[in-house]
């Protein structure tokens, strides 16, 4: 008993020592650990205060919270079949973040190598020197983007993805991601280069329809937006990127390419001929649906690779090529190759001018059709003599006849009797000296490019009645053509028929619209009639295509200074004869050889293209194909059409030979006879009389070698077809008298 209360006496003891000895020790520590958070308390507060910003910086660029950019993709363009011409393909760039492949060592080596490995091409001399450069800098101030690679593939980049998701290759590999962007692509190289137009690298359209409709193709950028909320958790909100949209052209890919084949072709058959270059300094082509407005190909020669319009080495040399870059006229090159000829370029249309003057001569009543006109080879006009294109004069010739026969003294007499008042006011009405306001960039103003009936004087309006003296674009040219064989109506041409979403439906229809009427539907049906004989009695019969019945009007021009010897030659056509339903116009600008006043350099062109459009196009021949015309259509792989027609043609169908007569005389006008007419056509004996009179030329010796006429006065070759005298110059001759003043009017600018 006494030994247990000793025990519980010391127990007790002990407690009583511990518990004042803890107590004192536990207050010491309270108020230790109180001056310690105290102070912990006021250090932060202070840091908070003087270095706060920094330090939420730091914090902050750990975090992925930025804003990022989602790119839109561009609209396509279409051809009215729905062929892409142009569209956009999502590629990526290569992102090297400094910060997180230098975070720790084992990272870098595996990196740069997979690097190395996956993207030969990566420059590796920059990426040691940018690698390098930031891992001396402290972690906070190391780059975090810095591009090395640009607008890959999804095929280029997936080597990589494939090694940096590997378990055990991958897992060093850091801080490489790829960014997202489109990157625009035309599927057909060159095809519609001129038309279609380019990017730049902003996404903005330059030339054509890239450029003319840019603010619909392109879309409107995104974001992705990253934040700390109130309780610093990262929050995200994506504002979605809206796609442009997609323009349905009126283009048809096949008559572009056919038409672009045959120019290309031209260019090459004719390159360094009679001089060192391409077969022609310009060529263009324009197919326009007569009753639309709608235009099925523009293409002109030569073109670009739309993938990558600055290559011009098909056209000079690197030497050139280095001495344009180094005065600085590379770009002069460039603008000269992406502008489109077909809208830009400006010209006298020579003879193709010749069925506006007619028409507007038979519409106001200053002819009726049934005038004839004596062609001697030249007529003065305001002290001027100026020549007709048959050197020895086509004789006694119809108003038809001066069509067919493209007679400039014949239209010389009709524009005379029609009066510069009336002869500018249809120029107006045709739209020349306007925009055509098709929905291309580019397009020329001529409005200082006609004479008007203040400074038009008499020697003026003669020059102008043919073609010369005033200068047209071709859309100008084939538009207004257009309304001459349709009835007189005047569309306004447009390159594109639809606005699409990118989910198909149609957001605006582009309708055809008539703006005006230019001349009444009977003229137009004389026009029609004059035009057939172009091709089958005048200077038009080698631009007719095997099978088909067509109808047009060449046309040869002088370039100034005059007797230089070069010539603008075209041909302007449609088909079928009977009811034209496609336009074409071909211009060849200068082309490469001794002789380049003959139009048969543009109507084998159109031969060539109407051979192989119009069965494409579903128009059936007509006409009867020889053996020679048959073995063509078999090289091209062509089937003849005509047993479909003849299939469809009953017994009381009129022979084609007796359909479109008497043209002439269904206008029912009156009006002068053009001041030296007889006031009647006469009968056909008489016409061929006169035609045999005005041929005098194939009275002459041929020349072996060349195939021409040699006129025994002067020794000059003479075109064996048109009677042109190939070695005259100029059809404006020496002043004869002191009338009109001492400047040759066709080298005189209206503006």
């Amino acid at each position: 008993m006494a030994e247990q209360r000793k025990e519980r006496k010391r127990i007790k003891s002990t407690e009583r020592k511990f518990t004042l000895r803890m107590q004192k020790k536990l207050v010491v520590l309270f108020f230790l650990v109180l001056s310690a958070f105290v102070g912990l308390s006021i250090k932060l507060f202070y840091i908070g205060k003087d270095n706060g910003k920094e330090y939420e910086k730091q914090v902050l660029s750990q975090q992925q919270y930025d804003s990022t950019t989602l790119p839109f993709k561009r609209g396509d363009i279409l051809d009215r079949n729905g062929t892409v011409l142009a569209t956009s393909e999502r590629v990526y760039n290569l992102i090297v973040d400094s910060k997180l492949v230098l975070d720790k060592e084992e990272y870098l080596q595996p990196t740069v190598n997979a690097l190395r490995s996956c993207f030969p091409d990566i420059d590796q001399t920059e990426l040691n020197r940018y690698l390098n450069e930031n891992k001396e800098k402290d972690k906070n101030q190391r780059a975090q983007y810095k591009i090395f690679l640009r607008q890959l593939t999804y095929e280029e980049i997936e080597p990589f993805l494939d090694l940096e998701e590997d378990p055990k290759k991958g897992a060093n590999i850091k801080g490489v991601w790829f960014e997202k962007e489109y990157k625009r692509y035309y599927p057909n190289g060159s095809l519609a280069s001129d038309v279609i137009g380019f990017i730049t690298e902003d996404n903005k359209g330059t030339f054509g329809l890239e450029e003319y409709y840019n603010d619909i193709l392109n879309g409107t950028t995104g974001r992705e937006y990253g934040y700390l909320n109130d309780d610093s958790i990262l929050e995200r909100t994506v504002k979605p990127a809206v796609d442009g949209y997609t323009a349905v052209s009126t283009l048809d890919a096949n008559v572009q390419s056919i038409a672009e084949k045959y120019l290309n072709k031209f260019m090459e058959e004719y390159r360094d001929n009679a001089r060192e270059g391409l077969g022609a300094n310009n060529l263009g082509c324009i197919v326009m649906e007569v009753d639309t407005g709608n235009v099925l190909a523009m293409a002109s020669a030569p073109g670009f690779d739309l993938n990558d319009p600055k290559d011009i080495s098909a056209l000079y040399t690197p030497e050139e090529i280095a001495a344009m870059e180094a005065d600085g006229t590379v770009y002069d090159a460039y603008n000269q190759l992406w502008r489109n000829y077909c809208i830009s370029d400006t010209y006298e249309p020579g003879s193709t001018m010749k069925p506006f003057t007619v028409a507007s001569a038979l519409d106001c009543g200053a002819i009726t059709g049934n005038e004839v006109y004596m062609c001697n080879g030249k007529r003065e006009i305001g002290g001027w003599p100026i020549a007709c294109h048959n050197t020895y004069g086509d004789g006694e010739i119809t108003v038809k006849q001066a069509v067919e026969k493209s007679c400039n003294v014949a239209l010389m007499y009709i524009a005379e009797a029609e009066g510069k008042n009336n002869f500018c006011a249809y120029q107006r009405n045709f739209n020349f000296g306007l925009k055509t306001n098709i929905d291309l960039a580019g397009e020329a103003r001529t409005v200082g490019l006609l004479y008007t009936e203040d400074n038009m004087g008499p020697t003026e309006l003669a020059t102008n009645s043919f073609g010369q003296s005033f200068n047209v674009t071709m859309i100008q040219m084939i538009t207004g053509f257009c309304s001459l064989i349709n009835g007189g109506n005047y569309y306004e041409p447009h390159m594109v028929s639809r606005i699409i979403s990118q989910d198909g439906s149609t957001v605006q229809t582009i309708e055809p619209r008539v703006l005006k009427q230019t001349i009444s539907p009977s003229v137009s049906d004389t026009i029609v009639d004059y035009c057939n004989g172009v091709v089958t009695e005048g200077t038009g019969v080698t631009a007719r295509p095997a099978g088909y019945a067509i109808g047009g009007k060449t046309g040869t021009a002088e370039t100034l200074p005059r007797g230089n010897d070069e010539y603008v030659v075209s041909f302007m056509g449609y088909a079928p004869a009977d009811d034209p339903q496609i336009a074409i116009y071909v211009v060849v600008d200068r082309p490469n050889v001794a002789d380049q006043d003959d139009a048969k350099f543009a109507t084998k062109l159109v031969r060539s293209i109407l051979t192989e459009a119009l069965p494409y196009l579903g128009i059936f021949m007509t006409e009867e194909v020889t053996e020679k015309e048959q073995e063509e259509l078999d090289a091209l792989q062509l089937e003849n059409t005509n047993h479909y027609r003849q299939q469809a043609v009953s017994g009381n169908d009129i022979p084609t030979e007796e359909a479109g007569e008497g043209g002439a005389e269904g206008t029912g006008e009156e009006g002068g006879d053009g001041g030296t007419g007889t006031g009647g056509a006469g009968d056909g004996e008489e016409d061929t009389e006169g035609a045999s009179r005005g041929e005098i030329w194939k009275t002459f010796e041929k020349d072996p070698e060349t195939g021409n006429y040699i006129d025994p006065d002067t020794g000059h070759q003479i075109d064996p077809e048109t009677g042109h005298d190939l070695e005259a110059g100029s059809l404006i001759g020496p002043q004869a008298g002191v009338a009109g003043g001492g400047v040759q009017p066709d080298t005189k600018d209206p503006r």
